[in-house]
């Protein structure tokens, strides 16, 4: 067993081997992950091999095996093979043919390659690829670097009938030690009995592969220890009720290639457990460093990201959708303590409830950098148990609660943010919250719902010390304002307004229904006209916001200051 440590390395993955029982998080800004094997892939997968074995599935006859040596032994049973390597050779097996009716399966106590060449194989009793450690060490696997290359076919069937007691086989594509997905082809993964791919160590995808998979009852893709998207082309689809599209008992980190999934299965309660639908899992921490992550989630119950630690989003692109139901009885909160609406106890739940949202982390959720669009139909859009912490990148998060949420203080200083609810407040902290730069829009449902709240209920205010802001619904009653605040008494519902503030000028489109009241700030006082005609500029959150455009026609609105009044 082995314990996984999260510290913060900038070049490359350091390992050591100690106890799994005892999970720990040494930094909160990891950007590299921990854990007992080997160091960080070599793009070069393929260059420290000893030996070469050629394996051919035939659909007419038996498989044929070449290249095996002292200490390397082939089984061979129709299409079923059999690898034993007691040695000390590293050996890359190299995959060709087709069998609906076989499977590859390999002890070996060595890293090994096994190189996908347009190969397709079907086993209805199990794992198509099957990698183990050696019997006398059981659960003690190597890594496998998997290489793509052509266009190769992987499937199980429904029942996994030919797995020993003493061994794991968990997916399609299964190994003890770590697996390294590379190359130029094509995978595609076919799980209708269990999961997709699985490590019970760690998993990473290097540039260059397109994987695909789909998986009827399991989860898409795991990897116990970690999962890290280093490149290459991921489409995961889970129609499985409680299931994952990747999941991690503690980190899932992307810094490149371009990650698609797609889930349509419910959270649903088993033998007393509550399991949930999300798109991407990660116990301990998620980051977004680079590359692109697009989840849509329909399943009852479903949720985009779930991190039971940190999340953080440095860079890259990420869009997501949920369309699904709420799970048990659960309500969004409103302005109070625990979550919501003016006044105490604003929402309620069931023990077993599951809220279908966006992005929610258990700890703390930091956004420096990229692009991050949330859409959540049913409940929150982005949601953290502990403070949020904006400081760069563009975030735009739509839902019919609160569009985003934090348990403790919200800080914005940097980037852009609209938080748009159409059912309750834009943003929303049960501790203080303060903007204290970049540019922020707001938009709450109408009174008593507001577009910035923070918990005054339990001794917190809105502070506004900076930046530029456009609020459609009040601010937080007794908000304290060092930055000055200003309202018009009415607005158009689903217009153009145009603000220029601080030498910049925005044009921004305003909701079909909110507050009453429309509050701007900013370094000096604002100059806003409505029913303006916008061209050109660069889009901002999903298309409701024109940064720099050319702006035209429209009347001034006349302003009075704001004194912070709420709802």
């Amino acid at each position: 067993m082995k314990r996984i440590i999260l510290s913060l390395l900038s070049l490359a993955l350091v390992f050591a081997a100690c106890s799994k029982d005892d999970i720990t998080t040494v930094s909160d800004t990891t950007s590299g992950a921990t854990s007992g094997g080997s160091s960080e892939p070599d793009t070069n997968v393929t260059a420290d091999y000893d030996r070469t074995v050629a394996i051919v599935f035939s659909s007419s006859g038996a498989a044929t095996v070449s290249g095996t040596g002292d200490n390397l032994s082939a089984t061979i049973s129709g299409n079923d093979v059999t690898i034993r390597n007691s040695g000390d050779e590293k050996v890359m097996y190299n995959l060709s043919g087709s069998t609906t009716d076989g499977f590859l399966k390999i002890y070996s106590g060595r890293k090994q390659g096994i190189t996908l060449n347009s190969v397709s194989i079907t086993n209805s009793r199990g794992a198509a690829i099957n990698v183990q450690g050696l019997e006398e060490t059981p659960n003690k696997g190597k890594r496998v670097d998997l290489v793509v290359n052509g266009s190769s076919t992987l499937a199980d069937g429904t029942t996994y009938s030919l797995t020993p007691d003493s061994e794991d086989e968990k997916a399609v594509v299964f190994s003890e030690g770590q697996i390294v997905v590379s190359g130029n082809g094509t995978l595609t993964v076919n799980a209708t009995g269990k999961a997709g791919i699985t490590s019970d160590d760690w998993l990473q995808f290097l540039a260059g592969p397109t994987v695909k998979v789909s998986a009827s009852a399991g989860n898409g893709v795991r990897g116990k220890d970690y999962i890290i998207v280093s490149g290459g082309t991921l489409d995961i689809s889970v129609s499985a009720n409680g299931k994952k599209g990747m999941s991690s008992d503690s980190l899932v980190r992307f810094d490149g290639g371009q990650t698609t999934i797609k889930m349509t299965g419910n959270t649903v309660v088993e033998s007393g457990d509550t399991n949930r639908s999300n798109g991407v899992k990660a116990d301990q921490l998620f980051e977004m460093n680079a590359g692109s992550l697009t989840i849509t989630n329909s399943g009852t119950g479903g949720k985009g990201i779930s991190c039971d630690g940190k999340g953080y989003f440095r860079g890259g692109i990420v869009d997501i959708t949920v369309t699904g139901n709420n799970f048990g009885s659960t309500s969004g909160g409103g302005h109070g303590p625990g979550g919501g609406g003016h006044g105490p106890g604003g929402g309620s739940s069931s023990d077993n409830s599951v809220g279908a949202k966006g992005i929610k982390c258990d700890v703390d959720i930091e956004i420096s950098g990229g692009i991050i669009s949330v859409k959540a139909s049913k409940h929150e859009g982005i949601e953290t148990k502990g403070t949020l912490t904006v400081t760069g990148g563009e975030v735009y998060s739509q839902s019919s609660d609160d569009a985003i949420n934090s348990a403790s203080t919200m800080t914005i200083s940097g980037g852009m943010v609209c938080a748009y609810s159409t059912g309750n407040d834009g943003l929303d902290a049960n501790g203080n919250i303060y903007i204290q730069g970049g540019m922020v829009y707001a938009i709450g449902a109408s009174n008593p719902e507001v577009a910035i709240d923070a918990n005054t209920e339990g001794g917190y205010k809105l502070y506004v010390q900076g930046g530029t802001i456009i609020a459609i619904g009040s601010l937080e009653n007794g908000a304290q304002l060092s930055q000055a605040c200003y309202q018009a008494s009415s607005w158009t519902k689903n217009a153009w307004y145009s603000i220029t503030v601080d030498g910049n000028t925005y044009a921004f489109k305003t909701p079909a229904s909110g507050g009453t009241k429309l509050v701007v700030s900013g370094a000096e006082r604002p100059t806003v006209k409505k029913s303006v005609t916008a061209e050109g500029g660069t889009s901002r959150f999903n298309g409701m916001l024109l940064e720099e455009p050319e702006v035209s026609g429209g009347t001034e609105v006349t302003l009075s200051n704001y004194s912070s009044g709420g709802w």
